[in-house]
């Protein structure tokens, strides 16, 4: 019987720890696995940071219920916390109350049907996922009742060059370019960029980030420039809506940013789609594909968006959207090119589903290379999908969801170059030194 075995869920980032909680108030056995050496890990390689979204929308319903029977205190839901503050406060006491239902450095390597590739249909739906993990102690398979896939997209970044494809000479001089937010209070980091110039791509809320922590930089030490490149011929809305935000803590990014272009602290290189980056004395320099060359720089930081990857799923039949890589039925209300973080339609498993029967992509792996996840619309698909794997229809197909607005209007073009901070959607800005929240 397929009911036998667990429901396994890949991640134990804050879907997939949500993912296992709705499963476990619905009696259902689930196994967790994560390939990093702690819950959250992810996560915490962005630490530093500090969520748009405060503790009451970044703690799932049925992961406080989990978490009320263990004595765990609730932060105050009013604060803005940073990923480290998230991990510690929030996943790994989730992680913890869900005891050996989670794995760790177990990495799952490939899905499949027991003894049936993609291609054989004879009694598919009726047999278990096979779930190939690589751990410590060699390769196991386990086998599944059903697989939600939640493990993100945060080790696929998307590269500098703008066909979606490295730039010429960017993975030779990978160790120059950094695709993460600087995490400018740790000296060895801050010593990189302090006093130098440091090129930064993207146009989403990550390259705001970096660009607000660069300027501040840039205030103690004046030697230290930014260059902002944009693959768009303008800034155009990027600075987001400002004071119409709903999430009033990813408007004061905005703005942040805003007056730090104008402070002279960064320059603004707009219509630059890169195509070449290179060593010339130490330093890199940029090739646009009309030819033009970036000043010399010292580093470069491309946060240009993330990608999901899919070769574990090979053996899966799933019905993706060829241009977000997302569920074709998900795709159209999550379409960068028209929605913003406020303006994605809520859903559920109707528009999570894929051909293949009890299999699911949850999280921000289920927006594909759509930037517009927040980690409430996480919540909102595990639930529904608990739901219909516990067989409860009723409930899966009610979705009851309500998203702040951004306060910028659809069609704005974002799929050009946006990105999001993995599992937290709408991140915000680097940590304070003191322990006063985001504004």
């Amino acid at each position: 019987m397929v009911e036998k075995h667990p429901v396994v869920v890949i991640g134990a980032g804050p879907v997939g720890l949500a993912a296992a909680a709705e499963l476990v108030a619905r009696d259902l056995p689930v196994l967790v696995l994560e390939r990093g050496d702690a819950p959250g890990a992810a996560v915490a390689e962005w630490g530093h940071v500090r969520l748009f979204s405060n503790w009451r929308d970044l703690i799932s319903p049925a992961a406080a219920t989990l978490l009320a029977t263990t004595g765990w205190r609730r932060p105050d839901d009013d604060a803005y916390p940073t990923g480290g503050d998230w991990v510690e406060g929030y996943l790994r006491p989730l992680a913890d109350a869900l005891g050996d239902r989670v794995r760790l450095n177990a990495e799952v390597i490939g899905v499949s049907r027991l003894g049936r590739d993609r291609v054989v249909d004879a009694d598919r739906e009726g047999l278990p996922f096979t779930v190939r993990v690589r751990t410590a102690g060699g390769e196991e398979r386990l086998l599944a009742r059903a697989v939600v896939d939640a493990s993100g997209t945060w080790g696929s970044p998307n590269p500098l060059g703008a066909d979606g494809l490295p730039a010429s000479g960017e993975e030779t001089l990978a160790h120059r370019i950094s695709h993460r937010i600087p995490d400018l209070a740790n000296p060895a980091v801050r010593a990189r960029y302090s006093g130098r110039t440091t090129a930064v791509a993207g146009r989403g809320h990550s390259a705001l980030t970096a660009l607000v922590a660069l300027a501040a930089l840039a205030e103690e030490v004046p030697e230290t420039r930014a260059v902002w490149v944009l693959r768009r011929g303008t800034v155009g809305n990027a600075f987001g809506g400002g004071e119409a935000d709903q999430l009033p803590a990813r408007g004061a990014l905005g703005e942040r940013a805003r007056k730090a272009v104008e402070s002279g602290h960064i320059r603004v290189v707009a219509g630059f789609r890169t195509t070449e980056v290179r060593e010339e004395t130490g330093r890199l320099v940029l090739t646009a594909e009309d030819g033009r060359t970036l000043e010399p720089v010292d580093e470069v930081v491309a946060l240009t968006g993330f990608r999901p990857d899919l070769n574990p799923l090979s053996e899966i039949r799933l019905s993706l959207d060829p241009t977000l890589q997302a569920p074709v039925e998900l795709a159209p209300l999550i379409d960068p090119n028209v929605h913003s973080c406020g303006t994605v339609y809520p859903h559920g498993v109707r528009e999570l589903s894929h051909p293949e029967e009890g299999f699911y992509l949850a999280g921000m792996k289920s927006y594909g290379r759509a930037p517009t996840f927040l980690t409430l619309t996480g919540y909102e698909q595990v639930r529904s999908i608990a739901a219909r794997i516990a067989g409860d229809h009723a409930s899966a197909e009610r979705v009851e969801l309500t998203l702040p607005e951004t306060g910028v209007c659809g069609g704005s073009g974002l799929f050009d170059e946006a990105e999001s901070t993995e599992a937290g959607g709408c991140c915000g800005a680097p940590a304070p030194r003191d322990p006063v929240s985001a504004r």
